[in-house]
């Protein structure tokens, strides 16, 4: 037996265009029915709840970018803004301190400037630009002395705003370097001069380059023109035009995912720096932001899966339990009803076959008596004493009228055996009383009976009303099975654990591999069109199990079936077994 078939629910093999009564209902359907309803109860509400936890740890892991990002860009204007207020400070307290004077001094100057190197670092050098915009002192590793810087912007917006910081630009120097000045004060003559340094772009660009960022992120700046002011990884090289939109003034800082050139999604953070030209860019990669994402969806998936699978099995098992206890129950009660109807039926036919039995045992008896006493006249007669012919006719009518007694005795014991009985019972003698009533017509259809049962098997405990009625479906079952000049076979032996076998055999049409499992179903019948109700087996098979007993079934296509029954030798009041290969 497959392992298919032997997780086959009982309910699988009914056929629901069968006919009122022979399946009752179709289960596969209502299987059908139940799982795909339990189904779908069970499984959208998960998927649902599934889809809105995705959604819900997808906007949060965005908002975290998003605040992430935008933290780190806050914080890098401030580093950034802290650094180039610390210079201007630092030019702030000179002027103050050491007036146009002291700054004038070359040995003083350049003592100021080993001091603005070793206290801040990123000085180069500087110098003191007067009025008209030439560079009247100087220190520096530069030629730069005498140079006039009255065409520059510098020189124009610090005398207009008394404080300039300047863009990242080649310059004089011909190398990148950023510019901080102030304007300061002559107190004794009241001339305007502007103390400059200039900044090397290393230590400002390494506070940019420090930040660690995720997935291969970019934090670098720009001017306002979108120029490039510090080294970016893969948006441009310096003092050319960056790759990416640059938003409108804000004081606040502004993050926004937008589409590169080449189409890839960046999360990019910006914040421009008060009072200069400078915006801080920190650029990600929304995708490898969004890779956790990728392993919660995975995860997410699997647990779906998995308990998809898990609830499918838990509602399929379910479903074909509670359909095939429903199946059973019904048929349980099928062959209950019908047994009880055949039961009605029987009694009936059992107490009109005694009535009949009475009615005709009387006109029975008086024939008898009258032919015997004809019979006595005709001898004490000397005249019909020796009429051979005339005896021989009176003999014959008492034969036949004991023939008819036996008849009527039969049917008389049929009658009190449909009542439950318990007996002791001699197998022998209640197949020959089962064959008798089929008997003439085996002879009219030349059909051969062999019956092969042991003088020696014991007798046994049990209902022979039931026994006669098991017996008689199954020889009746057999004969229609048969053409004429068939061939039926009884055999009887005892088994070595207490149990009678019987088998009735036959050599008839057979019956198909797929009608074997269904032959016991009430309403099944492979006779529909030459009379078959389908109760004959059901019944039976129920009348076998209500004795204790079990029934199996062997047969073959165009060579026949044997029905073999176990009983046992004492009745014990229990269902029997069940099988019906």
């Amino acid at each position: 037996m497959s392992l298919i078939e032997k997780i086959r629910p009982q309910f699988w093999d009914t056929d629901p265009d069968g006919g009122v009564g022979k399946s009752l209902f179709n289960y596969r359907r209502i299987w059908r029915l139940a799982i795909c309803l339990l189904a779908l109860v069970a499984l959208i509400p998960l998927m649902v709840m599934a889809l809105i936890d995705y959604n819900v740890t997808r906007s949060s892991l965005e908002s975290e970018n998003l605040l992430r990002t935008s933290r780190t860009t806050s914080n890098t204007r401030r580093s950034v803004a802290y650094f180039l207020e610390e210079r201007t400070r630092a030019l702030d307290f000179l002027a103050e301190h050491e007036g146009i004077r002291g700054l004038r001094d070359p040995d003083n100057l350049n003592r100021v400037l080993s001091s603005l190197k070793t206290s801040f670092g990123g000085f180069v050098d500087i110098g003191i630009i007067d009025s008209k915009g030439r560079q009247i002192a100087y220190i520096g590793p530069y030629d730069l002395l005498g140079r006039d810087y009255s065409g520059q912007e510098g020189f124009n917006s610090t005398m207009e705003h008394g404080t300039y910081i300047s863009r990242v630009f080649l310059g004089f120097r011909d190398v990148p370097h950023l510019v901080v000045a102030r304007k300061m004060h002559d107190a004794n003559t009241g001339e305007e001069y502007i103390l400059r340094a200039t900044l090397d772009t290393g230590p400002f660009n390494a506070i940019l380059t420090s930040i660690d960022l995720p997935g291969g992120g970019d934090a670098f700046i720009v001017d306002r023109d979108g120029i490039i002011q510090t080294p970016s990884k893969e948006h441009g090289f310096l003092l050319t035009k960056v790759d990416l939109a640059i938003p409108a003034y804000s004081d606040k800082t502004s993050v926004q995912q937008v589409e590169g050139r080449d189409g890839t999604d960046f999360t990019v953070g910006y914040a421009y720096i008060h009072d200069t030209p400078f915006v801080v860019l920190v650029v990600k990669h929304t995708r490898e932001l969004m890779k956790p994402l990728q392993t919660i969806r995975m995860e997410l998936l699997w647990i779906l899966i998995s308990s998809i699978m898990i609830i499918l099995l838990v509602i399929v098992g379910v479903a074909t339990y509670m359909v095939n206890k429903i199946y059973i129950a019904d048929q349980t009660r099928a062959r209950t009803l019908h047994r009880m109807e055949h039961t009605n039926r029987m009694a009936s036919i059992g107490r009109l076959a005694a009535g009949v039995a009475h009615e005709i045992n009387n006109p029975l008896a008086i024939i008898n008596e009258k032919a015997g006493l004809v019979r006595d006249l005709f001898t004490y007669r000397q005249e019909y004493a020796h009429d051979e012919r005339l005896l021989a006719n009176i003999d014959s009518i008492i034969n036949s009228v004991a023939r008819c007694g036996k008849i009527t005795k039969r049917l008389l014991s049929f009658a009190r055996h449909i009542d439950v009985e318990m007996d002791s019972i001699e197998f022998k003698d209640l197949a020959n009383e089962v064959i008798d009533f089929l008997r003439k017509e085996a002879e009219y259809r030349s059909i051969t009976i062999d019956m092969d049962i042991p003088e020696t098997l014991p007798s046994f405990i049990s209902d022979r009303g039931k026994l006669q009625q098991i017996f008689l479906n199954l020889v009746n079952n057999a004969f229609q099975a048969m053409s004429d000049g068939g061939h039926l076979g009884i055999t009887a032996r005892e088994t070595a654990c207490d149990h009678l076998v019987f088998t009735v055999e036959d050599d008839g049409c057979g019956i198909p591999p797929q009608d074997i499992k269904r032959i016991f179903d009430p309403f099944f019948s492979t006779k529909k069109k030459t009379g078959g109700t389908g109760l004959g087996l059901s019944i039976t098979y129920g009348l076998v199990q209500e004795l204790g007993g079990s029934m199996t079934v062997e047969s073959e296509v165009g060579k026949g079936t044997t029905f073999t029954i176990v009983m046992p030798l004492k009745y014990t009041k229990h269902e029997g077994k069940t099988n019906k290969a």
